[in-house]
Parts: C-alpha cells; structure tokens; sequence
C-alpha cells in the first residue's frame, strides 16, 4: 500500500488515480502524516501544494516533516514535496519564472525512478520556484527552465520531481509504476 501525503494539490486526486491501477493508496493531509503510523505502507508519495515556499514561514512544513530523514520506506515527492525533501536535507528553494507548460525533461543520470523511459520525456509543470540539490543526492534530470527537475539520495530510496508525472500522459504513469517497483523491491 501507497501513503500519498496531500500537501493541498488539486492534482492529488490524479496521483490516486495513477496508482489505483495497480495498488492500494490512502490519502492523508501532509501536516498528519505520523512516522509512528507509516507501518504498512509500502512507500510515500509527497503531491505539490498550492503555497509558495519562499512566501511562506516554512517552519511549520519543516517541523512537520522530520520524519523524511527517519523513515525507511522509499519516499517520492512531487514539486513541493520535491522541494520539502530538498528542504529537509539542507537545501535551499528560490523563486524562479513560473512555468505552467509542458516541458522537454533531459534524463541524463541512470535511475530505476526514469526505468523504461527515453533520455528526453515530455511532463507538465505547474511552479515558480524550485529545489537545489542537497548534499547526498544526486541531480537526475534538467530541463531549460530549470535545473533540478529531478533527484535521488545517493544511498536511500528518496526521489524527488519538479514536474508533475500525475498530470503527463503515459510516461507519467510510467514514473509512478516504476516507483511501485521500487517499493517492492525495497519490501522484499
């Protein structure tokens, strides 16, 4: 079973739906969402929000996911839960122009997350800031409108998106199909 951690997103629902094909998924608002409570689920996944990181206090959001760095389950944040995980291990989010388009992705790092997929994939964007990449992770994938569109810790199974797979067609439903493997395999 999946844990999808609703941040506020209107395409939360579109993360269910993807993954209802071919796994059993709850919803629970992010700021809920208790370590003690996670056994059972297979992975995590961290949908956008409406809020913009630099124009909020992010002590809160901070306080309230901790347990990023505690939990063993593979984790996958999607734009702002992309950025909280960047957040979490000492990286920085800054404003950059608003992109709401779809963008040609380069995968240039090999990661089970992108398994199946061409070097350059097509995905929706829906922001106006972005993450660096923490200490720990590496940088997966770029697009000309920004830099870290995608990265994966160096030893955990955390994967992070800029973009929104939820809302991207068939390859989309790939990452998320991928990311169940992952889990799977991490069960294992």
């Amino acid at each position: 079973m999946i844990l999808i951690g609703d941040c506020g997103s209107s395409k939360t629902p579109e993360i269910r739906k993807m993954l209802d094909e071919f796994v059993d998924c709850e919803v629970v608002p992010f700021l809920d969402i208790d370590i003690k409570k996670t056994k059972g689920y297979d992975g995590i996944i961290l949908s956008g929000a409406p809020i913009l990181l630099t124009e909020e206090k992010t002590d809160q959001y901070i306080q309230a996911s901790t347990w990023i760095k505690e939990i063993k389950i593979p984790i996958l944040g999607i734009c702002f839960g992309h950025q909280m995980i960047a957040l979490q291990y000492g990286g920085f989010v800054k404003k950059m122009k608003e992109d709401r388009d779809f963008q040609d992705i380069e995968i240039f790092e090999e990661s089970p997350l992108f398994s199946r997929l061409p070097r350059i994939i097509q995905m929706q964007e829906d922001h106006c800031e972005f993450a660096s990449v923490p200490q720990n992770f590496k940088l997966l994938a770029s697009s000309d409108n920004c830099f870290n569109e995608a990265m994966q810790h160096n030893e955990l199974q955390i994967y992070g998106v800029q973009f929104h797979p939820e809302v991207s067609g068939l390859q989309g439903s790939l990452i998320f199909e991928n990311f169940y493997k992952i889990c799977m395999q991490t069960r294992d």
